[in-house]
């Protein structure tokens, strides 16, 4: 493998994603498939087969032409053949990321085998330190065996990045968290804002884990700062644009700015793969769909004449298109006062409307448009594109 690179260019990530089942090791409380893991006769929590999930792969290199996938569970490393499905990913181009805790991995030769399967590298979810990650996660010792999992990757030379989300608990943690990436060479850290996704969508959300932005941003800056010392590429998912100093705002990537991250999922494939035949044990595949007509059955475009066939619509746009729907019918996105006249309106999705219900919309600080003669901001890259962004040139040459 060649060394990184990294670039300022943002262009459409070619990224997929599969779930192979909601059985998990951990039971994380603000993990967004919680019903699915506890629930063993949930249709979505016990694994696939292994020729379902192989053909979920064949499918996203060969129709939607992704060449990167994320692998996730539940918990990847506890699936049956999971080094088989990793190395049929590599053999088809479909570059195999597992987004796990890790945990199985403090046994050297487990993660030895996956090393040798074609792993590309390893997503892991670190969201606390010590107890406080054991109690996060209901596991005693959990922390201890994902920090030797650390450990077996830097010295078997297989490639980390950090998931951590920004609950109430992982706030004190941040800075520490990001120190730990950057001893381990981290390749990237990932801060996930709280987001009300799946299960968490009938209303087990809590006080308890659930942040103000306010609270969240001191620590959150500090925390980027380490990484930024260091060169360790940092994104902040789901965070509104107004929350941080400008300087900030190129790390924050929201559902327009995710298509052009290129650890993110591409939208059209995963438009597909979100369907529940492809997140079941049981059944066959369902039929493929492309991005436009995934958004076609939204409501905002079910009376949009000519909306399938509207050769003015580019690419770029309809993965916009699909980001406003992610953000506004699926996660219930609402624009505040501020939000009204903000000049990046365009480009962010405002407050979540379960946040506002907890906190009020008075954190919403609406942002002058940074030219009164050009008007508002209206691409999504405005902010991301002066973010370098590691890129491994020979799988990916036309991101540079």
């Amino acid at each position: 493998m060649s060394a990184l690179a990294r670039t300022t260019r943002r262009v459409l990530t070619r990224r997929g994603v599969v779930w192979l089942g909601q059985t998990c090791n951990l039971r994380c409380r603000f993990c967004y498939f919680q019903t699915r893991i506890e629930a063993k006769d949930h249709p979505e929590h016990p694994f696939m087969t292994l020729d379902k999930a192989k053909a979920i792969c064949d499918t996203l290199r060969g129709h939607y032409g992704n060449n990167a996938i994320d692998i996730q569970g539940g918990e990847p490393t506890i699936y049956p053949g999971i080094e088989e499905l990793c190395s049929h990913s590599a053999k088809i181009g479909l570059l195999p990321t597992l987004i796990t805790n890790a945990l199985v991995l403090a046994k050297k030769d487990a993660c030895q085998r996956l090393k040798d399967s074609g792993v590309r590298d390893l997503l892991v979810s670190v969201h606390g330190l010590g107890q406080n990650y054991d109690d996060v996660v209901g596991v005693p010792g959990a922390h201890k065996l994902q920090m030797q999992a650390l450990e077996n990757c830097v010295a078997i030379g297989l490639p980390v990045r950090f998931n951590c989300v920004l609950t109430k608990s992982s706030l004190p943690h941040l800075a520490d968290v990001a120190r730990l990436a950057v001893s381990v060479g981290a390749r990237a850290v990932n801060f996930i804002a709280f987001n009300p996704f799946e299960d968490q969508q009938k209303g087990e959300r809590s006080l308890d884990d659930v942040a103000a932005y306010s609270e969240v941003a001191p620590p959150l800056i500090k925390a980027m700062d380490i990484l930024n010392a260091a060169d360790v590429e940092v994104n902040v998912r789901y965070f509104p644009l107004c929350q941080v100093p400008e300087a900030y705002r190129k790390h924050l990537y929201n559902f327009q700015q995710l298509p052009y991250d290129l650890h993110e999922w591409d939208y059209a494939s995963w438009s597909w793969t979100d369907m529940k035949p492809q997140r079941m044990r049981e059944g066959g595949l369902s039929p493929l769909i492309s991005l436009r007509q995934a958004n076609f059955r939204s409501p905002m475009y079910k009376g949009v004449p000519d909306y399938l066939t509207d050769q003015s619509i580019s690419l770029d746009d309809e993965y916009r298109h699909s980001a406003l729907i992610r953000a506004r019918e699926h996660c219930g996105y609402r624009e505040t006062p501020a939000c009204l006249a903000c000049g990046v309106r365009q480009i962010c999705d405002g407050f979540h409307g379960d946040y506002a219900a907890f906190f009020g919309p008075d954190e919403a600080k609406a942002i002058a448009s940074p030219d009164a003669t050009v008007g508002p901001i209206t691409d999504p890259r405005h902010y991301i594109s002066g973010q370098h962004k590691i890129v491994e040139p020979e799988d990916a040459p036309w991101a540079l």
